[in-house]
Parts: C-alpha cells; sequence; structure tokens
C-alpha cells in the first residue's frame, strides 16, 4: 500500500513482534512514517534499528490504558503528523479449557484484545471525522466466527470486535473514513510458537502482511486469510449446531 501522499504517517500497535512488527516494516519500506507502539521499550528500539530508512518511531503504550493511548495518539501527531492510517493489531491469546476457566484470564483478554481497540477508536475516531478522511485497521482472527474449543476468551474478544466493526462501518462512511476488519488465521508468530496443537494453514508472517497490504489498497470491509482456511471456517459459521457441535467435539478428544 503505497502512501497518499509524501508525508502520510501510518500507526500500528502491537509492533514488537509478530505481524505488528512486520507489517510496520513493510510500510515504511512502501513509504510511510510509521509510529510504532508496543509495551516493551526493548521490542520498540530493535524495530527502530530494524528499519533501514529510519521511517520508524516507537511510541511506548500499553494499550489497556485509555488515557495512555489519548496521550500517545496527541503525541504521535506532534511529532510525525496527523494520522492517515491506524492499524490496531495489539493483541494475545491464552487457552481456557473450561477446568481452568477464570474470570482473571478473561478479563486480561478483553482489557488486551476488545478494550485495546476501543481505547484506539476512542483516540482516533474524532480526529479523522473532523478530517473526513483517513483509514482504520482492526486486527481480529478467524476465530471469531464461531467457538471452539479451550478459546473461549480469546474468541469472544475476536467475536466482539466483528460485531464492532460492522457495527461501526456504515456510521463511519458517511464521515468519509474506511474502516477495515483484518481476520488472520494461523500465522507463525512468538504468540503462535507457543501452541502446543496442529495449526491448520499456518502460513508464514510475510505472507500475512503482504494479504494486509493488498487489502488495505482496497474499500473491500474485510480481509481475510488463509482462503482455504476462511471457506472452512465460514462454512462452520453457517453449519447447524448439531453437526458444529459433534465436530468440536472430536477437538477435545
Amino acid at each position: 500500500m503505497k502512501p497518499p501522499h509524501n508525508d502520510a504517517v501510518a500507526w500500528v500497535t502491537g509492533a514488537g513482534k509478530g505481524i505488528g512488527r512486520a507489517l510496520a516494516l513493510r510500510l515504511a519500506a512502501a513509504g510511510w512514517s510509521v509510529a510504532a507502539s508496543a509495551r516493551t521499550e526493548e521490542d520498540l528500539a530493535s524495530l527502530e534499528a530494524a528499519c533501514p530508512s529510519r521511517r520508524i518511531t516507537g511510541f511506548p503504550l500499553d494499550v489497556t490504558d485509555a488515557a495512555g493511548t489519548e496521550a500517545v495518539v496527541a503525541q504521535i501527531e506532534t511529532r510525525l503528523g496527523r494520522l492517515d492510517l491506524v492499524v490496531l493489531n495489539a493483541g494475545t491469546h491464552a487457552p481456557t479449557p473450561v477446568t481452568k476457566f477464570s474470570t482473571a484470564t478473561f478479563r486480561r483478554l478483553v482489557d488486551t484484545n476488545l478494550m485495546g481497540a476501543v481505547h484506539g477508536l476512542e483516540a482516533i475516531i474524532p480526529r479523522l471525522i473532523a478530517r473526513k478522511a483517513g483509514r482504520i485497521a482492526v486486527v481480529a482472527s478467524l476465530a471469531g466466527y464461531r467457538g471452539l474449543p479451550t478459546a473461549a476468551a480469546y474468541g469472544a474478544t475476536k467475536a466482539a470486535l466483528i460485531n464492532m466493526c460492522e457495527a461501526l462501518r456504515p456510521e463511519l462512511d458517511k464521515h468519509g473514513v474506511v474502516l477495515q476488519l483484518v481476520n488472520p488465521g494461523f500465522v507463525q508468530t512468538p504468540l503462535t510458537d507457543k501452541n502446543d496443537f496442529t495449526m491448520p494453514f499456518l502460513m508464514p508472517v510475510e505472507d500475512a502482511v503482504e494479504k494486509i497490504m493488498r487489502g488495505l489498497r482496497g474499500g473491500a470491509f474485510e480481509i481475510a486469510f488463509p482462503g482455504r482456511f476462511v471457506f472452512l471456517m465460514r462454512l462452520l459459521r453457517h453449519m447447524p449446531n448439531r453437526l458444529f457441535f459433534a465436530l468440536t467435539a472430536r477437538m477435545i478428544g
């Protein structure tokens, strides 16, 4: 995705590792000035050093902090200029088997995956509406299509992001702001490296980023990949409950 003008600015959250890091580097290579946010300052320093063009600037942020998010957005626009593209990518995962059902796990994932995106939207939406321009991409997951065993908390946050973006899209359209939803399948990152199960259609992070970059060039609401996994998950979305639960029961033995 080429920047719309020479001094175009993009902000990527969750940029310390995985998809966020690779996307920040790809945007910088395409000519964007990139504001990169993550909790760990060492990760941001490493990211800045890895960018040959020096077009990435780190802005440390814990996305669970609403006031901190607003302050970082103000800092970005003061230092780099008005934001043209925002990618709300920060997220985490923790398995939630029913035998370890935990309020603490749910709260941690909701605070990061869902409220982290909400805080970013709260900070950026008024600015983009005032300008009647800009693009927002919210990273959810194909796991938000239907509930899967041991992913009750993670899937719930991703389903909430999907529903939220569906609600916001037509309203933002009227204000000249493009909202897109990114639904990846399994992407090889430090987060998925922790999984102890076979991940179908696992794809390299570089391929995932290319899918995102291609999607950001257009106006389609959903950017979902890889194609075969999207097809299967959409089948599950429309599968009768009796068949769906018979299938997911096999996943837990």
